[in-house]
């Protein structure tokens, strides 16, 4: 039995259909059952505090992030609503003392910093980095993700370039005194990758960073906060000739699998981990919908969960946990243009 709270598109400027975060009660049988709709303005990327207690949200496309109390049932609370210092946030982590909130705003190309109250609550922003792009003043990158390492010493934050930036992975280490980073590396993509999001190995050894528009996937090597690209492999087998464009990562607990979507071919790509790291394509799966912008692993580990936003459905497709493929899906809620999902155990 658990919670699972589902971020979405409310505006009409998205295409949204939903009403915002939507909290399901999981484990009740084949469906999932709808405990509440705490409606919020595009509520594009969500995450939870270490305890359970507390749920953040930002706000795609606008400049603001929410944090909510998580009531005994699961239900939410909303607690208060600041400034992320930027537009267009799209991913958010928590540091592990949980004083620091970190944001990507991804139009005006920074990364805020936002103390964290005791109480959940959280205040402006105490600082704001900016990622470069390719020229002078005001050329800029656009943040993507806010990934932390396995450590939590590490912020990777993963940027496009677009226009006037440089498509990049950059690390900065994170001071949990006082939320300063400090930048230490950055690992350029090819020309018009676009890297997207990353994820890490168990023991923080690597790092796969998915790329967009190339539908490909960086294999980094990950030491003392700098990043080293080992190889590149194609999301996409060679008879899938139509194009691409990759959004979601997820690695299973294990280590030995990796998953990618892509939001134009609707599917799932499985990749089996070597011992050395190294990632191969091993199979390519229909998500039962049309554009999978999300995709996780549940708890358990034992299933993967596709949210499909053009087609309003999340599904969840059991793991093989020998070979990593997956298997007959099963439809767990129906639920407008769904971006985002997060769990509590209960």
């Amino acid at each position: 039995m658990g919670i699972c709270y589902v971020g979405c598109r409310t505006t009409a400027e998205r295409g949204g259909k939903g009403k915002g975060i939507s909290v399901y009660r999981t484990g009740t049988g084949t469906g999932w059952e709808l405990l509440q709709v705490q409606e919020q303005i595009n509520p594009s990327f969500l995450c939870l505090d270490n305890t359970g207690r507390f749920l953040y949200a930002v706000h795609g496309d606008f400049s603001e992030i929410s944090s909510y109390a998580v009531r005994s049932d699961g239900r939410l609370a909303l607690l208060n609503t600041v400034s992320t210092g930027g537009t267009n946030p799209v991913h958010l982590s928590i540091d592990r003392t949980e004083r620091w909130v970190f944001v990507s705003n991804l139009q005006t190309g920074n990364v805020s910093v936002l103390p964290r109250r005791g109480d959940g609550t959280l205040e402006a922003p105490k600082y704001t980095y900016f990622i470069p792009g390719n020229g002078g003043p005001g050329y800029i990158s656009h943040p993507h993700q806010v990934q932390q390492d396995p450590s939590g010493n590490y912020l990777i934050v993963s940027a496009q370039g677009r226009l006037q930036g440089l498509g990049q992975v950059v690390v900065y280490r994170i001071d949990h005194q006082s939320g300063a980073l400090t930048r230490l590396c950055a690992a350029l993509a090819r020309t018009g990758a676009e890297p997207r999001h990353c994820v890490f190995s168990p023991d923080g050894t690597y790092c796969y960073g998915v790329n967009e528009k190339s539908c490909t996937v960086t294999q980094y090597g990950f030491a003392e906060g700098q990043l080293a690209p080992c190889r590149i492999v194609q999301t996409l087998p060679e008879e899938r000739t139509a194009e691409g464009w990759s959004s979601g990562i997820a690695i299973h607990p294990n280590g030995r699998f990796i998953y990618v979507s892509d939001r134009k071919q609707n599917i799932v790509s499985a990749f089996q981990i070597s011992q050395a790291g190294a990632s191969k394509l091993t199979g390519c799966f229909d998500t039962m919908g049309q554009q999978p912008r999300f995709i996780d692993i549940a708890p358990g580990a034992g299933s993967l969960l596709a949210a499909n936003e053009l087609s309003h459905t999340i599904w969840e497709f059991p793991i093989d946990q020998e070979t990593g493929q997956l298997r007959q899906g099963i439809l767990r809620a129906e639920t407008g243009s769904p971006v985002c999902a997060v769990w509590r155990s209960w």
